[in-house]
């Protein structure tokens, strides 16, 4: 069982009631229904409003693989949480970002850039294109897949070259964009993942849905967790014997890296 916490910002479904009758319990929740109807993955949920916004250390330890969608209230994520999901991705738990969530504070932070781009919401079509038909994310998508109504993002992408491009948007009104993008940091898996503007129903459709299912797979902790706590070696403790030659920074016992 691969265990799944959906957090969700939850601003827009309580204030904007195009988004609210799309998604009266939340986006959060009909991401983490979708999800659930995969037997092998087990979802929770997770809000900004809850304390600690719902990613409390024994949550995010109990986490294989966490979901971030993100809007309008990015700046009220504290940084105390995000450092804690950062340290998690680089043990090896996964992280999906979607949609708006490319400018989440975990987001910008983990690729170390701005993740700018340009936008305009039009609900023009989009039709995502298959980059790589033998990525896990993938299976079971023909060549490409549509979307009749989404909000538009176009290059430049203002994030590092990705390991690989997944998918590739087209857009009615003619931009194209970096639609789906797999990293690594440390131990940990990353996939953005561009639909999901709330005006429209995107976590409905199946291929989303689709997409979805197979990236927590893909993102799934391999091995044991990384815990990167740069300990000091003694030299009694070295492989091979040796002796201790010059001078010293540190003092015997000393803890820390500095």
């Amino acid at each position: 069982m691969i265990r799944v916490t959906v957090w969700g910002e939850n601003v827009h479904e309580q204030t904007n009631q195009t988004v609210k009758a799309l998604y009266p319990n939340g986006m959060h929740t009909v991401i983490a229904e979708g999800l659930a109807e995969d037997p092998e993955l087990e979802t929770r949920t997770a809000t900004l409003q809850e304390p600690e916004h719902g990613l409390t250390q024994e949550v995010l330890d109990n986490t294989d693989v966490l979901t971030w969608w993100g809007h309008c209230a990015h700046g009220k994520v504290e940084d105390a949480i995000v450092d804690r999901v950062q340290k998690r991705v680089l043990e090896g738990m996964g992280l999906l970002v979607l949609h708006s969530g490319h400018y989440s504070k975990i987001f910008k932070r983990l690729m170390g850039t701005t993740c700018s781009l340009t936008w305009r919401e039009a609900g023009e079509k989009e039709r995502l294109w298959v980059c790589n038909p033998g990525h896990p994310i993938v299976q079971g998508l023909g060549p490409y897949f549509e979307l009749p109504n989404t909000e538009m993002y176009g290059e430049p992408f203002g994030v590092p070259t990705a390991d690989e491009t997944i998918f590739i948007s087209w857009f009615e009104g003619g931009e194209v964009f970096r639609s789906g993008l797999v990293y690594r940091r440390g131990n940990g898996k990353i996939f953005y993942f561009r639909p999901g503007h709330e005006t429209y129903p995107i976590y409905f459709n199946k291929d989303v849905k689709l997409v979805l299912k197979n990236a927590v797979k893909w993102a799934r902790p391999e091995g044991s967790i990384w815990k990167d706590s740069a300990p000091n070696i003694p030299v009694e403790k070295a492989p091979e014997k040796i002796q201790i030659k010059g001078g010293k920074l540190h003092e015997e016992g000393e803890a820390g890296f500095k």
